[in-house]
């Protein structure tokens, strides 16, 4: 568990990461470079769970070896089963991570949302639905390794 005191905003209590793939983890399929770091120590205080149509096919070797939870979600389906997986974890324990527009309600739902504008962009949805915008994963996974970033960020 992560727990993280924000001044003039709230307590986050997190127990789960629940991360888009392509576009957020990965780039046409590829794992960006540090992410796999990062989840493996951020392992050590939440669950992760990554939720994927797996367009390129590539996720399942790409996250082999890593503590993490792979779901494949039909893209026709994705939204709806993004933001259902997130409330059935308990939403506010669940930090959510997300660039598409599948993404936006999952990131709306969940105690933090992260939207991320990586290499592919990010959807006008899920900014605006997220709690904190950040420019790369690596920078939002950096948020739950060094919390004082978040204190900073979203401090009243």
């Amino acid at each position: 568990m992560l727990k993280i005191d924000i001044p003039g905003y709230r307590s986050l209590h997190l127990e789960h990461l629940v991360l888009d793939y392509n576009g957020t983890l990965a780039v046409d399929g590829r794992l960006l470079p540090g992410v796999g770091e990062r989840l493996t120590t951020i392992a050590e205080d939440l669950s992760i769970h990554v939720l994927t149509a797996d367009t390129f096919g590539r996720a399942g070797e790409a996250c082999h070896g890593l503590p993490v939870s792979l779901h494949i979600i039909p893209g026709e389906e994705g939204a709806k089963a993004k933001e259902e997986f997130v409330a059935n974890l308990g939403a506010e324990t669940v930090v959510a991570m997300g660039n598409g527009r599948n993404d936006a309600a999952m990131l709306r739902r969940a105690g933090l949302g992260i939207a991320v504008l990586g290499p592919e962009g990010a959807a006008a949805e899920a900014v605006q639905t997220a709690t904190i915008l950040v420019r790369e994963s690596v920078t939002g996974l950096d948020l739950l390794l060094e919390p004082k970033r978040l204190v900073a960020t979203l401090r009243g």
